[in-house]
């Protein structure tokens, strides 16, 4: 390709609403255009890397035995309505009707099509295992859409969806969509994690996430660096601490604690490590009859120390609060700690809460907890005396840097990651609610045993310039770079010689298959290079007079502080070889 002959529209400044590094990038360096919120026009630019993207996945897909379809992006709402979607997806899922007044939805993802075309096509078990994938346009209708691609309305994604006979040979397919995923990444050549992922409202029960490693990630990624454990906060495990609880050492005490409503305020007042501090966070549940109308709703206390942070999927797996929970009103405070938040705590309770404990605060000894009354805590609390022992512990907590590690193998470290990719293990969640079955070995109809995998095709070039990218544009792994190689001839259009060597040296990459594109435009060097190392494409090759006299061109990695003098013969040979490692 010739610069002439392509767009290339860089900008010099970003547009006022790129708030992430990406966003910035990926407009001046002309790879995207705003259309509306959060729908943006791939230019040639940015295209060509999702091509790049799309090939590597597409490839390892095929290798991998899935098998690539088409599903339509505008679909029938009774296939939603079959799995009670369409009324529990809420407004992220785009409704539209027809001239007919017919409902449809605009894709978000595709398990309802592809379940409904198992039901039809896999009627026995001598069909399965099967693996059906597609690279296609998706829609969710995000509240507040930001950060460019990195979470738009419409994007691209590849969805598999495997199909087999029972749950070991589901969770076989799910280890060979795992293998194929860490293949695909590792030739994206990006820095990236897979951790262990909680499957979230699309349902399941194995779940992994991949994130590519950037500072400026949206999720917090949790790893031993002594092993492989690897999880994301929600799933990580805040362990028991090990040993007996200590014994009691001082008298439960009502301390007055003046316009100190927190924990941290409290601790700083008496002196005392916030650790020793328990807060008390209070959820409501409720009951609802066939109308949907609350009949009975039930109040929570949640204790965690002070130092530490609810992780609401969690709390959401305990036992009484798996159907869903909220806040409790300033009402229901007020009727069980007849006080206001800042000061609750778990003695002297107006009326009765369900009581669940963190592990953490289970094991603690001479507590400071609210006291049900402005201005004043109690200290020296202790389980078994002042309280009785906790029924209902469990873990409530994001882990923090320096717990021990699940695997018990070191300890834990923190990092930031953009999740790129995400594997689930189903289950039967949607064969059952769509009556998707086929014919078992003993003749009898049975419901497939699914798995979904996903991976942002449109994310996964933001996700590479967050975490590759300097202060004069973006960085591209060889991998996905749109051009791989570009040649800077300075002065064509004024030296035969220059021009010359460049069309030379373009012709020899190009019929070596080196994706390679020649800047022809008469641009200034300084303009020329400053929009080669925007656009990030990471091998240069720069030809002119001075050089060419002695025999030799300029050769730069984007990586590199200053250029490299080659022979001319040698340059190729050179490419060939940074290329192939």
């Amino acid at each position: 390709m010739k610069a002439s002959q392509f767009l290339i529209s860089t900008l010099k400044e970003a547009p006022a609403d790129a708030e992430v590094v990406s966003h910035q990038l990926m407009t001046r360096a002309g790879m995207i255009k705003k259309l509306g919120a959060g729908i943006y026009s791939y230019m040639p630019m940015g295209l060509r890397v999702i091509h790049k993207v799309e090939a590597i996945v597409r490839e390892e897909m095929n290798r991998a035995g899935s098998v690539e379809l088409t599903m339509p992006v505008i679909q029938p709402a009774e296939f939603w309505q079959e799995t009670g979607r369409f009324d529990k997806m809420g407004a992220e899922l785009l409704r539209i009707k027809d001239r007919h007044d017919r409902d449809f939805v605009v894709q978000p993802t595709s398990e309802e099509v592809v379940t409904d075309i198992a039901r039809q096509d896999f009627r026995s078990y001598k069909q399965l295992p099967k693996n059906l994938y597609q690279i296609q346009t998706k829609f969710r209708d995000e509240r507040r859409p930001r950060f460019g691609l990195m979470r738009g309305r419409e994007f691209i994604m590849k969805d598999a969806y495997s199909f087999d006979r029972d749950e070991s040979a589901a969770k076989l397919s799910y280890q060979v969509m795992a293998a194929a995923y860490r293949r695909i990444f590792d030739r994206f050549g990006l820095r990236y994690r897979a951790v262990a992922a909680d499957s979230g409202a699309i349902g399941g029960d194995l779940s992994e996430e991949f994130q590519v490693i950037a500072a400026t990630g949206e999720d917090a990624i949790v790893y031993c660096p002594a092993s492989d454990y690897a999880a994301n906060m929600e799933k990580a495990e805040a362990l028991a601490p090990a040993g007996p609880r200590p014994a009691a050492a001082n008298a439960m005490t009502k301390t007055p604690t003046p316009g100190k409503a927190t924990c941290a305020d409290v601790a700083t007042l008496l002196g005392v490590p916030l650790a020793t501090t328990v807060k008390s966070l209070v959820l409501a549940t409720d009951e609802l009859n066939e109308e949907g109308e609350v009949v009975k709703s039930q109040v929570w206390l949640l204790l965690l120390r002070g130092d530490h942070d609810m992780n609401e999927v969690k709390v959401a797996k305990v036992p009484g609060l798996h159907a869903g929970f909220r806040f409790a009103t300033s009402a229901e405070i007020d009727a069980h700690f007849g006080c206001k938040p800042g000061y609750l705590g778990p003695i002297g309770l107006k009326k009765p809460v369900n009581l669940v404990v963190d592990r953490e605060v289970a094991v603690l000894a001479d507590w400071i907890c609210g006291a049900n009354e402005p201005d004043f805590h109690m200290t020296g609390v202790n389980w078994g005396r002042d309280l009785p022992e906790p029924m209902l512990v469990a873990d409530l907590r994001n882990v923090v840097e320096g717990d021990a590690s699940p695997d018990g193998k070191g300890v834990l470290a923190i990092e930031r990651g953009i999740e790129v990719g995400h594997v689930f293990y189903l289950g039967t969640k949607y064969s059952k609610a769509m009556n998707a079955t086929f014919l078992g070995e003993d003749g009898k109809p049975a419901h497939f045993e699914m798995g979904c995998y996903g991976i942002g095709i449109t994310r996964l070039p933001a996700a590479a310039i967050e975490q590759n990218h300097d202060e004069r544009g973006i960085i591209w792994p060889d991998a996905l770079a749109p051009f791989t190689v570009v040649v800077c001839p300075i002065g064509m259009d004024r030296s035969p010689e220059v021009k010359a060597a460049a069309e030379q040296l373009y012709g020899e990459l190009l019929a070596t298959g080196v994706d390679v594109i020649l800047d022809d435009r008469g641009e200034r060097p300084g303009a020329m290079f400053a929009d080669w190392e925007l656009i990030g494409v990471p091998h240069r090759v720069t030809i002119g007079d001075r050089g060419l006299k002695a025999g030799q061109v300029e050769y730069q990695h984007r990586r590199d502080a200053a250029a490299t003098q080659v022979a001319v013969g040698e340059v190729v040979a050179l490419l060939k070889g940074k290329l192939a490692a």
